[in-house]
């Protein structure tokens, strides 16, 4: 057996010292904790594929409205617990020239990231009907938003969609939902982990039995018009970003400025919630919050007693990227289609080198290039693969984190370095002969 680039002792006594019993369900900030210090011991620079966070500068335009927005003074003011009236103006007009939905700049509300979206809607949701009081998770997803379902104690249900795609997919909902207890409906498109991504046909499923049932669908856009196999970035014309939006009234899209925009350091987003939605009115939330209608409990019950708004400043920033993708005068994604060609480049070499991609399908179509995407190894199982691949110097996260039930890992694009690609082939090669 050839010897690997990292001492194997290195990372075993790491993986000791940290108390990892099980490398299957170490965390991603543990991955990236053992990563660092076996580099720092080793002296091996690691090829890092376990966080997901942007890897490109922030969008100039937001950042010179927001530099412009403190310098004028913004900062001493409280936001409007509503939001920015401009930002939600540009919210509205985004969803349609991006998305073709028509949802009213009332029901647009700036969050601090799609983190605390989801939090607060998970808090909204849950209260709408005591008999409801589950959230079903369509997975693999971020397994965050189940940790954050963990905080505030509301129930859970999930299951991995690799093999219920299409028109497998409605048997399968319908079989959660038929019980009553269901909430809401979360999932991610494109995904993440898998970067597979629903189709409209899914999402009218999806669409048509959250009306029949009841439930709320909570549509995560955190890698917004990131399917780079449609030319998704002339506003106002299709191909749009699929949304369940056209199917249903019962949503909440949850648009984030973290990778579109790689703005993920002021924690800034959208949520936009369906007109209908956002002005109607459940009996437990009247009862509970003085009469308020659903909109106006998630911004001025929830948020507020969450954060009391949204950093003041990341509003205006926010504001002038969504007014500047809309007027078409920046292409947001053709700076962040770099991510797809370095997926490219990694499924290549790992292909070469006796890996799978397991999400590998869209249906009959061949899934997307982009910020994650997913690799098994023969017969290994996750934490197996994950633990072998730290003495290679490649750090990545198993999938059983994510809700998902298939063997393999989530490889994350965005902090490649071009000379990253020849270093993974050698270790590959090394890796492919000793396994």
């Amino acid at each position: 057996m050839k010897p690997t680039p990292i001492k194997r002792e290195i990372v075993d006594q790491l993986v000791a010292k940290l108390g990892i019993d099980d490398f299957a369900k170490a965390t991603i900030r543990e991955v990236k904790q053992v990563a660092a210090m076996a580099e720092q011991q080793s002296g091996v620079e690691y090829i890092k594929m376990e966080m997901g966070i942007p890897g490109l500068p922030a969008a100039k335009v937001g950042v010179d409205a927001q530099v412009k927005a403190l310098h004028d003074g913004i900062a001493h003011s409280y936001p409007d617990i509503q939001g920015y009236p401009e930002l939600k103006k540009e919210a509205s007009r985004f969803v349609k020239a991006f998305i073709g939905l028509d949802v009213m700049a009332e029901c647009c509300v700036p969050v601090c990231g799609s983190m605390q979206g989801t939090f607060a809607s998970f808090l909204t949701c849950s209260q709408c009907d005591p008999q409801k009081d589950t959230v079903l998770f369509i997975d693999p997803g971020f397994p965050v938003q189940k940790m954050q379902l963990k905080v505030m104690g509301v129930k859970y249900e999930t299951f991995d969609v690799y093999d219920y795609r299409g028109d497998k997919l409605g048997a399968k909902l319908e079989s959660y939902l038929a019980k009553g207890n269901i909430c809401a409906i979360v999932y991610s498109n494109p995904n993440n982990p898998a970067w597979i991504c629903l189709n409209e046909d899914e999402l009218r499923t999806i669409g048509t039995l959250a009306t029949k049932y009841d439930v709320v669908v909570m549509e995560d856009l955190a890698y917004f018009a990131m399917d780079f196999r449609k030319d998704l970035s002339t506003p106002f014309q299709p191909p749009y970003q699929v949304s369940v939006g056209r199917y249903t009234d019962n949503y909440m899209l949850l648009i984030s400025g973290s990778k579109a925009f790689s703005y993920a350091g002021e924690r800034i987003g959208v949520v936009c919630i369906s007109d209908k939605l956002f002005h109607r009115h459940f009996e437990a939330l009247s009862a509970r919050y003085e009469g308020l209608p659903f909109g106006l409990v998630f911004s001025t019950r929830m948020l507020y007693a969450l954060s009391s708004g949204t950093s003041h400043s990341a509003q205006y920033a926010m504001a002038a990227m969504l007014k500047a993708a809309s007027d078409g005068t920046y292409d947001f994604r053709k700076e962040i289609m770099v991510y797809g060609e370095r997926a490219h480049k990694l499924k290549e070499i790992f292909l070469r080198h006796g890996f799978h991609v397991v999400y590998d399908k869209d249906l009959d179509e061949s899934i997307a290039d982009g910020f994650y995407f997913t690799i098994g190894y023969k017969q290994m199982t996750s934490g197996q693969l994950a633990k072998e691949l730290m003495y290679y110097g490649v750090s990545a996260i198993c999938l059983i984190t994510t809700g998902s039930h298939q063997e393999g890992l989530r490889v994350c694009t965005s902090f490649i370095e071009d000379h990253q690609y020849q270093q993974l082939e050698e270790r590959m090669a090394v890796f492919e002969e000793n396994n």
